[in-house]
């Protein structure tokens, strides 16, 4: 079961409550040199938006309403969706379990998306360490050389993954079950961090396996299929619920890799909107990457856009021709909303490099610090 634990994101609802009672914006319009940025040959007729949230006006478009391939920005609905249905203080438990045959083990899951049998992430990132669970194992039955592991509610590629880490030392067979009849005594188990922290973590470094696992999960959750379909569903329900129109919406993937997911940038916006003054969605506000500073946006806005450096925070995203940019931008004692998605240039790393510059550039033409 997955249980409830206890989380603050105190920082992030206490930005939230800032930002519901920032300064009424006094009159504002982009520079000439934000215009001739957006239509250089580098971002290759991108989407773009700029609204003021204080008045829901958009200062600033350029074909705000045409479907675009999003990249990662996608994750800003994927995270929606997941906070939508599910409690951001669930804590996922997964448990090892003996059954009445000495070499059969049952391993009972909650779908946790956070487990790992990598050191380096169970060291670094504090992730669930699935190989602890059979060394206790092992410590019980130090003579076991292989074994059955019955497993229900874990992913598949989790239990290849403990194959792995284990080969040559413990063989371990599995078998997907529907039951957890079989299972006796717990021997031991591990929990994730609270869901808030998932999602912070998810989107700060742009997880892709852990933005479409939690996707499905939450399209399960509504009672959607954990499919293409299911999705689209899910992502669209979240977007009505939120007041945000899903006219034209197209879902493939809950991490925004497919080539055929469709959003537009006001979409995007729109969403940022919806979900900024709901302490329900903090955590989407907490895990934004900021400018020159943390996750994704760490190496950026340094060289080519200083002065915004600590004051853009939002979600990036690329794939083969698409470079993408979704989020806040302070502006002197206000901050603004913006998309940026730019879906048409070449599929080399230069050019996607040279649209990043671009979009740099533009929030630094506007980008100015709270006096």
């Amino acid at each position: 079961m997955l249980r409830r634990g206890s989380t603050a994101i105190v920082w992030a609802l206490a930005s939230t409550l800032l930002l519901m009672t920032s300064v009424p914006a006094q009159a504002f319009s982009v520079p000439s040199l934000f215009i001739k940025l957006g239509a250089s040959k580098t971002l290759a007729r991108p989407g773009i938006i700029v609204i003021d949230p204080t008045t829901n006006q958009t200062i600033y478009s350029v074909a705000p309403d045409i479907g675009r391939a999003p990249a990662s920005v996608l994750k800003l609905f994927s995270m929606s969706t997941v906070l939508n249905v599910l409690s951001p203080d669930l804590v996922f438990k997964t448990s090892l379990h003996e059954t009445t045959s000495q070499d059969t083990f049952i391993l009972i899951g909650t779908g946790d998306p956070w487990i790992t049998a990598s050191p380096f992430e169970e060291h670094t990132y504090q992730r669930a360490f699935s190989p602890s669970l059979i060394n206790k194992m092992l410590k019980l039955h130090p003579e076991l050389k292989s074994i059955t592991l019955e497993y229900e509610n874990v992913y598949s590629l989790d239990i290849q993954e403990l194959q792995r880490y284990f080969a040559g030392r413990l063989t371990i067979n599995p078998v997907k079950v529907n039951s957890i009849a079989d299972a006796t005594q717990e021997i031991a188990s591990i929990e994730s961090p609270p869901l808030a922290k998932i999602i912070e973590f998810t989107l700060l470094y742009s997880d892709n396996v852990l933005a479409d696992r939690l996707g499905r999960q939450a399209a399960h959750a509504m009672g959607f299929t954990t499919d293409a379909a299911g999705l689209q569903a899910a992502f669209s329900k979240t977007l009505t619920d939120l007041g945000v129109s899903s006219v034209g919406l197209h879902i493939y993937d809950g991490n925004g890799l497919s080539h055929q997911t469709r959003v537009t940038v006001r979409q995007v916006a729109d969403l940022l909107l919806a979900i900024r003054p709901n302490p329900k969605f903090a955590a989407i506000l907490a895990g934004l990457p900021t400018s020159g500073e943390t996750g994704t946006l760490r190496n950026r806005f340094i060289a080519d856009a200083p002065n915004a450096v600590g004051l853009v925070h939002a979600k990036t995203g690329w794939i083969d021709n698409t470079v993408s940019l979704a989020g806040f931008v302070t502006v002197g004692p206000n901050e603004y909303v913006f998309a940026i998605v730019a879906n048409h240039i070449h599929n080399l790393e230069s050019a996607r490099q040279a649209a990043r510059v671009t979009i740099d550039q533009m929030l630094g033409t506007i980008a100015k610090p709270q006096k």
